[in-house]
């Protein structure tokens, strides 16, 4: 499959990196391509560095991995021709750092940054997955300690399926499809407690697992 991977911090150098891994093949989309390259966190990546606006051109699939505040903003920079059709996988967070440590969301209850996404590009096929785990548990759940859960939303079917395959690819064995993307709003409200979660038992290495009787 081919990914293009928009955002070029921990969250998208990792999961490029570990969609590499797996036998992908990955683009990671900048404004600036030169200007992200001298940066000492990409000094010695081997990573393919394009242009937003040739991103998503020839993409099977791609990931919004940018701060959530700017997720708008950077997608439309790809294009929404270039989005029309696809599967965008989510994984950013609605994160209000302007009040400090631990951060508020901007949109909450009624609205996710996830559908406002799809309003914004409505011929995306808008998954939220993985934005309820740190950058290096998406890769590699058995960071986490265990078996844990992964969720997915989105109001395609088969873009949902197209994410849960490629999670499992990266290890996942418990998957869980929330329905459609209404259900981001649960999922994105749920970083507050990751974050206390995080702060409790000393590591971003932490995740949930979903069990049920019956």
């Amino acid at each position: 499959m081919r990914i293009a991977v928009i955002g070029t911090g921990s969250v998208g150098r990792t999961l490029a990196a570990g969609f590499t891994r797996i036998g992908h093949e990955v683009v990671v989309g900048t404004r600036d391509p030169d200007a992200t390259k001298a940066r000492d966190a990409w000094a010695d990546s081997d990573l393919t560095l394009v242009r937003l606006a040739e991103a998503g051109r020839d993409a099977d699939l791609v990931v919004n991995a940018t701060n959530g505040a700017g997720s708008q903003a950077a997608l439309a920079e790809v294009g929404a021709d270039a989005l029309a059709g696809k599967v965008v996988m989510d994984v950013s967070n609605p994160l209000d750092m302007s009040h400090g440590f631990p951060p508020s969301l901007f949109v909450v209850n009624t609205d996710s940054l996830a559908e406002q996404l799809q309003r914004a590009f409505p011929e995306a096929r808008v998954v939220k997955t993985f934005n309820t785990v740190t950058a290096a548990v998406m890769v590699d759940p058995s960071r986490a300690g265990g078996e844990s859960t992964a969720f997915v939303a989105g109001n395609d079917p088969e873009a949902r399926s197209t994410v849960v395959r490629l999670a499992r690819e990266l290890g996942w064995q418990d998957v869980l499809e929330l329905g459609d993307l209404s259900a981001a709003r649960a999922m994105e409200m749920y970083l507050p407690l990751w974050l206390r979660l995080f702060q409790s038992v000393g590591t971003p290495m932490v995740n949930v697992k979903v069990v049920h009787g019956g």
